[in-house]
């Protein structure tokens, strides 16, 4: 049995602040592994390319262990249809996100969240990032996640 502590989500936190994506992984299944199962540890500014999870189809959930996040989901020509805040110290906690829904995950502050995911990985065929959305290499990507950020700004007005 494997147990992560307060401390080790604490010390992946701080590692994912020092990184230049401003986020990182504590992988807790092995690549072959019929279930993936992670620990993702994300701050403010990390910008993950709008993606799903089809062929092979994928249901993919997140349950927050600390901080908060936002989890967007976009039609299928890239609008904004929900916005879901996962707050440790709310009310919504968990999010199941089935396949063939375009998502993105947007930190509003250091958070930390257990990943479970169908497997086993291959990279090919993992995720399919959206079409509409720059790559997060791409010198378009900062522009986009400020687009976004101001969707997150607007939603949280209303």
């Amino acid at each position: 049995m494997r147990v992560i502590t307060s401390h080790e989500i604490d010390d992946l936190i701080d590692q994912a602040a020092r990184l230049p994506r401003r986020r990182t992984i504590l992988r807790l299944h092995e690549y072959p592994d019929p279930v993936q199962r992670m620990v993702n540890a994300v701050h403010p500014g990390s910008y993950i390319t709008p993606h799903k999870h089809e062929a092979p189809d994928k249901v993919e959930l997140f349950a927050i262990l600390r901080g908060r996040v936002a989890l967007l989901r976009f039609t299928p020509v890239g609008a904004v249809d929900t916005v879901i805040v996962l707050d440790s110290q709310g009310l919504n906690r968990v999010v199941d996100i089935p396949p063939r829904v375009y998502h993105s995950l947007i930190a509003l502050e250091p958070a930390a969240l257990l990943e479970i995911i169908q497997g086993p990985y291959e990279a090919a065929t993992h995720k399919q990032f959206a079409p509409w959305a720059p790559a997060e290499d791409s010198p378009k990507a900062a522009d986009y996640y400020l687009y976004l950020m101001s969707i997150l700004h607007n939603y949280a007005a209303t």
